[in-house]
Parts: C-alpha cells; sequence; structure tokens
C-alpha cells in the first residue's frame, strides 16, 4: 500500500505543470493595465528613493572611511546590497508593469531572478553578521574588543561568497529562475517542490539557511541584547563620560541595526510565506491579485534602511549636542564659581 501510495505521489508530482508552461505566453501579464500602471509608478518612487538614500549612505561613508567601525562598515555593505537591487533590478521590473508584460525574456529573467536573490540573500546575511556583532560587543566584552576593521572585511567576503554560492546553484540544474504568476516580474522557481523531490530538497535548504537559519540568529541575538541592556543600563550610569558615550555610541548602532533587521523581516515574510505556499501548499491556490502584493512589499525593503539609518543618526546628533551644552554649563559654572 505504502508503494502505492509513493508511486502515486510521484506519478502525481511528474504530471503537475508550473503556472509558466500552462499557458503559451507565460510572460504576458495577469493584471489589469490600471494596476500595472499603478505598480509600475509605486516601484518608480521606490527605486528613486531607495537609489538616493542609499547612494547618499555610501556618498557620506566614503568621506570617513577609514574611520569606519566595524558594525559601520556592515551598514555601507548593506547599502551597497540595497543600491544594487534598485540599480541592476527594480529598471526590469518598472518597465515591465509600464509595457503590461516581461519584455526581457528568459535570459533576462533568469538574470533578475539572480539579481534579487543575490543582493536579498547578501542583505540578510549582512544583517546576521551584524547582528553578531552586536551581540558580542554588548553582551560578551571580552569577545568584543578583538573585532577589528581587518575582521569586518573577512565577513564581507564570506558574505558574498555565501549570497553568491546560494544564488548560482540553480544554474547548475537543481533549479531555476521563473516568472511570477501575475507574469511581470521574475524569481526563484518555488513551483519546483510541486513536480520534483529533488526540487523540494532545493527548497527547503534555500528556506533553512537563507532565510530561517538567519533569522533565528538575529532574533537570538537582540532578545540577549535587550535583557542585557535591561541589567547593565544602571551600571553604566557610575561610570565617567567617556564609558558613557562609547556606550551610547554603542546603543546607537544597535538600534540602527535592530530596526534595519525589522524592517527588513517585515518586508520580506509575506512574500516568504507566499512562496513557501505555494511551493508546498496546493498548486497554484493563491489568487494571482493577491500574489503580486507580497511581491511589492518585498521590493519595498531596500528604501527603509537609509531612512532608519538618518534618523537615528539625527536623534543621536541631537542628543549629543544637547549633553554638550550640559557639559559646557557645567564648566561655566565652575569658572564663575
Amino acid at each position: 500500500m505504502s508503494w502505492m501510495a509513493s508511486d502515486h505521489n510521484t506519478s502525481s508530482q511528474e504530471d503537475y505543470l508550473p503556472h509558466y508552461l500552462q499557458k503559451e505566453d507565460p510572460f504576458a501579464s495577469k493584471l489589469s493595465r490600471e494596476a500595472d500602471i499603478v505598480a509600475g509608478f509605486y516601484l518608480t518612487v521606490i527605486g528613486i528613493l531607495s537609489t538616493l538614500g542609499n547612494g547618499y549612505v555610501i556618498f557620506m561613508s566614503s568621506k570617513r572611511k577609514k574611520k569606519l567601525r566595524p558594525a559601520e562598515i556592515m551598514t555601507v555593505n548593506l547599502a551597497v546590497c540595497d543600491l544594487g537591487i534598485s540599480v541592476v533590478g527594480k529598471p526590469f521590473s518598472i518597465i515591465s508593469f509600464f509595457s503590461h508584460r516581461w519584455v526581457f525574456g528568459w535570459m533576462g529573467c533568469r538574470w533578475y531572478g539572480w539579481a534579487g536573490f543575490f543582493f536579498g540573500c547578501g542583505s540578510l546575511i549582512t544583517m546576521t553578521a551584524v547582528s553578531l556583532d552586536r551581540y558580542l560587543k554588548i553582551c560578551h566584552l571580552s569577545y568584543g574588543t578583538w573585532l577589528k576593521r581587518h575582521h569586518a572585511f573577512i565577513c564581507l567576503a564570506i558574505i558574498w561568497a555565501y549570497a553568491t554560492f546560494w544564488s548560482t546553484v540553480p544554474f547548475a540544474g537543481v533549479s531555476s529562475y521563473a516568472p511570477e504568476p501575475f507574469g511581470t516580474s521574475c524569481t526563484l522557481d518555488w513551483w519546483l517542490a510541486q513536480a520534483s523531490v529533488a526540487g523540494q530538497a532545493f527548497i527547503l535548504s534555500i528556506l533553512f539557511f537563507c532565510l530561517l537559519f538567519p533569522t533565528a540568529v538575529i532574533v537570538f541575538s537582540y532578545v540577549k541584547i535587550i535583557l542585557k541592556v535591561k541589567s547593565s543600563t544602571k551600571e553604566v550610569a557610575h561610570y565617567d563620560t567617556r564609558i558613557q558615550n562609547s556606550h551610547t555610541l554603542e546603543m546607537k548602532l544597535t538600534k540602527v541595526a535592530m530596526l534595519i533587521c525589522a524592517g527588513f523581516l517585515v518586508a520580506w515574510i509575506p512574500y516568504a510565506v507566499v512562496s513557501v505556499w505555494s511551493a508546498f501548499g496546493q498548486p497554484d491556490s493563491v489568487p494571482i491579485q493577491f500574489s503580486v502584493v507580497p511581491t511589492l512589499l518585498a521590493k519595498s525593503a531596500a528604501m527603509y534602511n537609509p531612512i532608519i539609518y538618518q534618523v537615528i543618526d539625527c536623534k543621536f546628533a541631537c542628543c549629543r549636542s544637547g549633553g554638550l551644552k550640559t557639559l559646557q554649563k557645567k564648566s561655566t559654572l565652575k569658572k564663575s564659581r
């Protein structure tokens, strides 16, 4: 009986045809022309803001590149990943939305899917490295003190190699990149999991190594940081001004990292849920009009980071200037006495 069940399972997987093989033209838009125009304008605004914001972060960081701390080097790498998504990927989808179809063929589809996966994976692994750096700096000072700039650059090389490996594996015949159900964008072929056991194994590997494991590390790191900060805030208050300033800077970098990670996960988790359902749920059960919303939300992730960085930076500058004014008042009082 079990053999018959497995045989039936195999045959049903072999009989399954993904959406892009069921129709003669997989790149024709399945949305209304009005919906495509709205999506095109939305991505245009997101692309411009993301390019300007991340470009500004990279430009300002380049002016003080020799003074960047390890966490700030990681933040610059995150801006590079987000800029890559905006410059390399978004023009393809914007043109396609306005054209009411994907106009770049299968080669363009595979390139677009690879670039999105490459830079998206690079962003998440960079944030994982940042969370670990924050965790060591705040919770394990004996380890955090030896993290220097050259360690950050070694970490960057590992991040880019990791993202290159997982985004390029599909080209080795394990998987592929395919058009989204709505036709005007491309992504990893999640639907391959419906067709073969090998496809299921690959999709599960991608989910674990490129989403679940990094997310678990990020959540663990920041939960530990929050618990540590609650217990050590009173202790820091008794230290001298120099130690307090160093602690304030570390907490500023930690707030930036936490908000960036939260923004990334909020933008990408809905897309991940829809993708997993497409891979392991009922075939083609996700409505086409519904599937486009998580995709557009995920594409907005690159815009949040420079905004978060600048808001926290401005707050920090205001606090720092307020602190300087207080110190100046104290010194004036001392002189007058």
